[in-house]
């Protein structure tokens, strides 16, 4: 999809975000049970929170969390949420948030980045699969860890 791109989730783009329109059944992979009970040990200033914009519209969203002292390993580093517009699916826009995430992790020195998921069919696991995550642990919750060397 041409003419995406990258801005800082301001009080203008939040609303949109935090109302994008997913598809059927995707609100239930949204947040982890893990990041939901992760949210009161992680120092919010080390939070990265992006919009995906095309033209005027926010099509996607990615929040991400980069804590070289977070003492959980999978939280370091991570990706906590992308959620993509039901309508722009499927083009391209999750591939390039997780791209400038990868990217962002890279300029601060970090090697790896995860992503935890709940399992099933209709999440998210293939997206990350195919993103080049790879399935390295299981989570108290039962959800899927993946992780990603960055090079």
């Amino acid at each position: 999809m041409d003419g995406l791109r990258l801005e800082e989730l301001s009080a203008d783009t939040a609303l949109q975000a935090n109302s994008l329109e997913l598809l059927p059944g995707q609100e239930q992979f949204v947040t982890p049970i893990t990041y939901e009970n992760a949210e009161g040990l992680i120092d919010h200033s080390r939070t990265w929170s992006r919009v995906v914009m095309l033209n005027d519209q926010v099509v996607g969203f990615i929040r991400a969390h980069f804590d070289e002292n977070q003492a959980r390993e999978e939280l370091r580093c991570s990706i906590w949420r992308v959620s993509v517009l039901a309508s722009a699916q499927g083009k391209g826009v999750g591939r390039y948030a997780i791209e400038a995430a990868r990217a962002e992790a890279k300029n601060l020195g970090f090697n790896t980045l995860t992503v935890v998921w709940p399992p099933g069919e209709e999440g998210p696991g293939n997206f990350f699969h195919r993103l080049g995550f790879v399935d390295t642990g299981i989570t108290e919750y039962g959800e899927v860890i993946g992780s990603q060397e960055l090079s």
